[in-house]
């Protein structure tokens, strides 16, 4: 599984201008042939998030519900808007927090941890924010591009 961070889809949506736009695209492309592609719900809620500043209700609501189709991925552990959110103990969120990773991070690699994603490369712009602090394989989207 080849699990896309925020900054991915964010970069593909709203910053076009971006040196990194056209290998983004590239990749993002590449991984929707591959249909090996994931996020999580904190990622799809943060893209959310930051995108609300410039979306009405409609327009974000829409973005939430055709996002996974959009980018042929699917959102861990689903994206259903009645489903509860994954829940996690204090002490876990705290001990990925502890490795000096954010909030919203922590969330993320909890839920690949309870989900033991043995065989996952984790795409992302920031690789380097978060080596050493997971064991999963890290990757930025050319690289990813190169590995599979």
């Amino acid at each position: 599984m080849i699990l896309v961070d925020s900054d991915v889809f964010l970069i593909d949506l709203r910053y076009q201008r971006d040196q990194r736009f056209r290998s983004n695209r590239a990749f993002l492309d590449r991984l929707a042939i591959s249909g090996q592609g994931a996020t999580t719900i904190y990622n799809l809620l943060e893209v959310c998030g930051v995108l609300s500043f410039n979306l009405n209700r409609q327009q974000l609501r829409e973005l939430y519900g055709h996002f996974a189709r959009r980018f042929h991925i699917r959102v861990l552990p689903n994206a259903e808007p009645r489903q509860r959110l994954p829940s996690f103990r204090v002490g876990d969120i705290l001990s990925i927090v502890e490795r000096r990773v954010s909030f919203g991070d922590a969330l993320v690699f909890a839920l690949l941890e309870a989900q033991e994603a043995e065989d996952t490369t984790f795409v992302t712009w920031n690789a380097r924010h978060f080596r050493g602090r997971t064991e999963v394989d890290l990757r930025e989207p050319p690289a990813a591009l190169l590995q599979r």
